[in-house]
């Protein structure tokens, strides 16, 4: 899957201020990120806020998305939960032609055991016409999908391609590298930290800040990925400080409120969560203008 290294990002879904979905805003986004380097697009995962969009508007997001796209780089599609019927239902009922993966969240709330992790992705796996790209990131789950049932589906399942890694824990980073299957990919999931995982051999990103800043971001993975660790060390300075300030509150207020400063959007938010405050605003603003 050498089409999923480097640089994907978890596109945002941007909302009018009556909290429609902005088509012409995403298609501008789309755009903006494919112009300037970005590797793959991911549609319906945490940033995109999957969990107030509904089945129709998910149907549309991926329409706006393909065809602003024109075939030029691949999509990945999140299809995920913590109903394991309901997510082989979806995988079976959904067309899954257009994209090059799934990336299938971890089972959150419930808190699975590790052989629940392992059962819940060999039916997500097993039912997928497409590779998978499995999700862990406890931080949003509850719980973490340790680096050996990991390793141990990796194994298992030819169509398990990847991992999107989110737990922020360099260690576990570091497990996975050193004894993964030779082909399958390790991919951030933390902004902060990807380029030390690139470094160490991962695979690239799929990145939230990386879709307001898409050149310098793409930039800075491909270094990492050539193992140039000096150039790329220049650009993480630079990025890193809206790296933390985007997280500062939640995600994606600070993503959308980077966006809304940048004019392509507004930052609206589907409750319960709500935008960025005015002090998070601020700070955003003062960032971009110096850099």
């Amino acid at each position: 899957m050498k089409a999923l290294i480097g640089t994907g990002v978890a596109l945002i879904t941007p909302f009018k201020l009556d909290l429609s979905v902005d088509h012409n805003a995403l298609a501008a986004i789309v755009e903006f990120n494919i112009s300037n380097g970005i590797n793959y697009l991911v549609i319906s995962g945490t940033t995109g806020e999957s969990a107030t969009i509904t089945a129709k508007e998910k149907k549309e997001i991926v329409q706006t998305i393909i065809k602003a796209n024109r075939g030029r780089v691949p999509l990945v599609i999140g299809i995920g939960g913590n109903n394991t019927a309901a997510v082989v239902a979806e995988l079976q009922s959904t067309d899954l032609s257009p994209f090059a993966a799934i990336l299938s969240v971890a089972p959150y709330y419930s808190k699975p055991t590790q052989e629940g992790f392992y059962q819940h992705f060999k039916a997500v796996s097993e039912a997928s016409t497409i590779p998978v790209i499995l999700y862990n990131v406890p931080g949003r789950t509850a719980k973490n999908v340790d680096a050996s049932t990991i390793l141990r589906l990796a194994n298992d399942f030819k169509s398990i391609i990847a991992v999107k890694e989110a737990g922020n824990n360099m260690e576990q980073y570091l497990e996975l590298i050193e004894q993964k299957p030779k082909d399958f990919l390790i991919i951030s999931g933390d902004d902060d930290l990807v380029l030390g995982v690139t470094l160490a051999g991962g695979s690239g990103v799929i990145s939230v800040i990386g879709q307001a800043f898409p050149k310098e971001f793409s930039q800075m993975i491909q270094l990492g990925l050539e193992g140039n660790s000096v150039e790329s060390r220049k650009l993480e300075t630079r990025l890193m400080p809206i790296i933390n300030l985007i997280f500062e509150e939640n995600n994606p207020s600070g993503i959308k409120a980077v966006f809304k400063a940048l004019g392509y959007c507004e930052d609206s938010v589907r409750l319960p969560l709500v935008p960025a405050t005015d002090n998070l605003q601020s700070k955003i603003a003062a960032f971009l203008a110096q850099f």
